[in-house]
C-alpha cells in the first residue's frame, strides 16, 4: 500500500507541469503559451510519427518516456527559454538536478532510480535513444515558430547561426530532418523571421 501512495503523490504531482509555460505559443488558440506538458506530448508522438528517420536503430518505447519525463523538472526548476545566456543556462542545470531529486523522490526506490537515469541519460545524449530524444526535443519548437510566422524566434531577435545551433542533433541522430530543418530555418530568414548571421 505504501508503494502505491508514493506513486499516486508522484502522478498528481505531475499536474503542476500544466501550469509551467514556455515561450514556444499555440497559434490555433490565440496564440497563448504553450505548457510544458502539452510539449512533452506533442514531441513523444512525433517521435513515434518520425522515428523511421532516426540513422540508428532507437527503442521508441524507451525514446516516448524520455520525452514524456523530460521536462517534469520545470515543476520546481521553471522553463528556461533555449536561447537564453549561457550563465543562465548553467545555473538551470543546477536547479534541474536538485529537483530530480525532490520529483523521482516520490515515487518508490526502484521507480526513482529508473527514472533519475532515463532523465540523466536524455540529458547526456550519449546513447542511440536519447540522442534521438533530444533531436525531436529540438525540431518541434522549429515546426511550431515556422508555422507561427517566426514565433519566439521573431519576438527575441534570434539569429540564423543560433536556430542551425540549437537543431544540431539532428545532424547525425537524424540527417533527412536535418536537412529539413536547414531548409526550414533558411527559408525564415529570408522572411525575416531569424536575423541574419
Amino acid at each position: 500500500m505504501e508503494q502505491l501512495s508514493q506513486q499516486m503523490a508522484f502522478i498528481l504531482e505531475l499536474d503542476k507541469l500544466k501550469a509551467v509555460y514556455r515561450q514556444t505559443t499555440v497559434k490555433d488558440d490565440n496564440n497563448r503559451h504553450e505548457n510544458s506538458a502539452e510539449h512533452s506530448w506533442h514531441i513523444a508522438t512525433m517521435a513515434h510519427v518520425l522515428y523511421a528517420y532516426a540513422s540508428e536503430p532507437v527503442d521508441i518505447h524507451r525514446v516516448t518516456m524520455m520525452l514524456l519525463i523530460h521536462d517534469i523538472v520545470e515543476i520546481d526548476a521553471g522553463d528556461t527559454f533555449a536561447f537564453a545566456t549561457q550563465q543562465v543556462l548553467d545555473g538551470q542545470e543546477k536547479k534541474e538536478l536538485k529537483a530530480v531529486d525532490r520529483l523521482f523522490g516520490l515515487l518508490p526506490e526502484n521507480q526513482c532510480q529508473q527514472m533519475k537515469a532515463l532523465w540523466l541519460e536524455f540529458e547526456h545524449a550519449q546513447t542511440a535513444d536519447s540522442r534521438f530524444a533530444k533531436a525531436m526535443d529540438r525540431i518541434l519548437p522549429l515546426l511550431q515558430n515556422m508555422a507561427n510566422n517566426g514565433g519566439s524566434w521573431t519576438k527575441h531577435n534570434i539569429r540564423k547561426s543560433q536556430a542551425v545551433e540549437r537543431n544540431r542533433y539532428l545532424e547525425t541522430a537524424a540527417p533527412h530532418l536535418w536537412k529539413y530543418a536547414l531548409e526550414q530555418i533558411e527559408l525564415a530568414a529570408e522572411k525575416g523571421w531569424l536575423l541574419e548571421g
